[in-house]
């Protein structure tokens, strides 16, 4: 009579390599779960510090509305833009004055329950930043003039936008929503809370371009580090604001200060080029144009 042993039971499959096999079909797309940088050692001697941050508001008005969650990592990078670890995190919640809307706490998921009693210590925060030479936001324009409003530190750091200095679709990306641009390099992540989307960022940043081997980071800082120059056209045909609409100019209503008109920020090489443009085109005159230089010191600032 033949024993036989019990059956063992049967070791599922490595998950990573089911994935890499699904991948290796052509067919699919895997997207895996994003896992959060540990901070590490300190900064070494030929090492920078960066500040990815982010933050949740009671609602988009820059001036009125207030912040409820803050969030930022504190990142190192080497010579060649490319980010060599984290170095430090930051978060906390917020009390506001009155209510958090209901669609805000639809879309971020903090309620007043969690805010209750909470306050942002400043002086913390003012030191966690003080050793950062750039702060990124996925969306500067936002984000600087909020921080700014609260913590004067923030006027005096030099500032990028993630979403609008690098040029994601010369690099074959549909779009620059920070989710998508996540998925692109294979993560998913939990969307729409302050330090999650700061890890997500970090990622994104740290990741080669396609088309080419330098990480988004470099190509953001490249931006950043580039004086530009903001043009006013002060005074333009009303029936030609699509031309300068499709062109790329805003409009300013000049509720912030500034000019009420249409406006575009280009590096300084084409700057000439531009004006003549203005000039030839518009105008169609010699005039003198409004034209402010702009580094990443003032860029995104509600000071401007």
């Amino acid at each position: 009579m033949t024993s036989t042993s019990p059956l063992q039971p049967q070791r599922p499959p490595d998950l990573d390599d089911m994935a890499r096999g699904l991948e290796a079909t052509g067919d699919y797309k895997v997207l895996r779960r994003l896992v959060p940088r540990e901070p590490s050692a300190s900064v070494g001697p030929s090492e920078r510090v960066g500040l990815i941050i982010d933050l949740e508001t009671t609602g988009l008005d820059t001036a009125k509305d207030e912040v409820i969650e803050l969030a930022a990592i504190k990142f190192r990078y080497d010579q060649s833009d490319a980010i060599t670890g984290v170095t430090g995190i930051f978060q906390a919640f917020n009390q506001p004055s009155g209510s958090i809307p209901a669609e805000v706490t639809r879309l971020t998921g903090i309620t007043d329950e969690m805010v209750a009693g909470c306050k942002i210590d400043a002086d913390a925060l003012v030191d966690f930043v003080a050793d950062a030479g750039v702060v990124i936001a996925h969306n500067a324009g936002f984000d600087r003039k909020f921080a700014e409003r609260f913590w004067p530190t923030f006027e005096t750091k030099n500032w990028a936008c993630s979403a609008s200095q690098v040029d994601w679709k010369a690099h074959g990306f549909g779009g620059a929503k920070l989710a998508y641009l996540l998925s692109e390099i294979g993560l998913f992540h939990n969307a729409h809370r302050a330090i999650d989307d700061c890890h997500a960022l970090l990622e994104v940043l740290a990741h080669p371009l396609p088309t080419n081997s330098a990480s988004a980071l470099a190509e953001l800082l490249d931006r950043a580090r580039r004086r530009a120059f903001r043009i006013w056209a002060e005074n333009a045909p009303f029936d030609l604001k699509e031309v300068l609409k499709k062109r790329g100019y805003r409009w300013s209503d000049g509720s912030d200060g500034s000019p009420r008109a249409w406006h575009i920020e280009v590096d300084e090489s084409i700057r000439e080029t531009e004006l003549d443009y203005l000039r030839r085109e518009i105008y169609q005159r010699d005039i003198d144009l409004r034209c402010q230089a702009v580094t990443a010191r003032e860029r995104f600032s509600a000071r401007r």
